[in-house]
């Protein structure tokens, strides 16, 4: 008797039982529903034997990995037997493990485990289904070959909506270190917060300020500012907590190469127009609020020195946030000016007052202390090396004009103004 004509399957079907062409019988699903403890068995041995981070991972969480695998073949018998399910397939797999164990098994590991799983099942369906016919096996490997892509999808859309969870504390807790270090809280509070984030608390740290960019600019959106500034700290070798408070951009840059060329770079491509003012660098991230106040003093100041440069450092800006109130200034000046020059002795001081009184002549500040013009020279040379700033410099000559007023203030006594003046005549 010829064979009958076989019509050929339609583009589409479902291989669930009693659902399309490709459905499997009964049979077949009663020994793949008996065959689940031993399929249990095969794969959590071979990931113990081909996986070694499996094997590495501690008792609680192997016991996890396993009943995932378990509920993996579990589910694709469901998935056989039910017409309609409500559940998809695959999202019961990882439904049975706790949310905690995303954070040590990564998505690379349970792809690992899904093919391991897939392949052990795949290679043992020939003994279950030994004389179920050969259509029924093709039949239930494609049936796997299904259920595995559902698979693949769940454990891709359980790993974004994690990613994204995790991003959005991220984000979260990034603005709450740039607020705590902008506040000055405590130097654990800070520390608790950056080490939440995953930074190296050791590193040297400094913070930079200035205009925000375009209002438009979200900083969480895809390629807005906030991702752009850290793959610059990243490309010089550091790290970059980012806060953008209003019209106000804040970084704050640890571990980068050349502090200097970082921010350069943050200015002309990252920052609105006005100011952007670097902080002193600092020893780590839990004292960085010091090199924010000092940050945020030279962006009020640096108002005072329209010419000032893009970035500057707030050290350069002492004499202004002097002026503008900041008492950090006031005292960094006397101590590293006033101080030493009167401790150096040799007419410092008197010499350094005459030329400033003189408006910067040799001439006239030699004819007033009665000496050469070349022993002004020597002095003012003296003065340079003592406390850094030159006064024959217009910048640095404003710098040391400052601090010599802050320090005829700071050592006057009861008569105070008239002491002032006969030091200065």
């Amino acid at each position: 008797m010829p064979d009958e004509p076989v019509e050929p399957d339609p583009p589409s079907g479902d291989v669930r039982r009693g659902t399309g062409p490709l459905r499997l019988s009964p049979d077949t699903v009663r020994r793949l529903e008996a065959a689940a403890g031993a399929f249990a068995s095969a794969i959590v041995g071979r990931m113990d034997a081909q996986l070694p981070w499996y094997a590495a991972l501690p008792p609680a969480e192997r016991s996890w990995v396993g009943l995932v695998a378990q509920a993996g073949f579990t589910d694709f018998v469901r998935w056989l037997t039910v017409s309609s399910p409500d559940v998809p397939a695959g999202a019961a797999v990882f439904g049975t493990a706790p949310r905690e164990l995303m954070g040590s098994v990564t998505l690379q590991q349970t792809v690992e485990l899904v093919r391991t799983a897939i392949t052990v099942v795949e290679e043992g369906l020939d003994a279950v289904l030994g004389g179920a016919g050969p259509g029924e096996q093709v039949r239930a490997r494609e049936a796997l070959l299904r259920y595995s892509r559902e698979v693949a999808f769940a454990a891709a859309a359980v790993y974004a909506r994690a990613a994204e969870s995790r991003g959005a504390w991220d984000a979260r807790l990034e603005a709450l270190v740039v607020d705590a270090v902008l506040r000055g809280d405590g130097e654990e509070t800070i520390a608790s917060r950056a080490s939440a984030l995953g930074w190296a608390l050791d590193a040297p740290t400094a913070v930079v300020i200035g205009a925000a960019g375009a209002a438009g600019d979200h900083p969480q959106a895809a390629g807005g500012v906030v991702p752009r500034v850290r793959e610059t700290a990243r490309a010089a070798g550091g790290e970059a907590l980012v806060g953008v408070q209003g019209d106000r951009l804040v970084v704050v840059l640890s571990g980068v190469a050349d502090l200097r060329a970082t921010a350069e770079q943050l200015a002309a491509t990252e920052f609105g127009p006005g100011p952007v003012v670097v902080g002193p660098t600092v020893a780590s991230v839990p004292v960085a609020a010091r090199s924010a106040r000092a940050a945020m003093a030279g962006v009020v100041a640096a108002r005072a020195w329209p010419r000032a440069p893009r970035p500057v450092d707030a050290d350069d800006l002492l004499p202004e946030r002097a002026l503008s109130g900041d008492a950090t200034a006031r005292r960094a000046l006397v101590d590293r000016a006033y101080v030493p020059l009167a401790a150096a002795g040799g007419a410092l001081l008197e010499t350094l007052a005459a030329y400033l009184e003189s408006g910067g002549s040799l001439e006239a500040c030699a004819r007033s202390l009665f000496v050469h013009a070349n022993t002004v020279r020597y002095r003012l040379r003296r003065v340079g090396e003592v406390c850094g700033w030159t006064p024959t410099e217009p910048r640095e000559r404003f710098v040391l004009q400052v601090a010599l007023a802050l320090g005829r203030l700071a050592q006057a006594g009861p008569q105070g103004g008239r002491e002032g003046s006969r030091e200065g005549a």
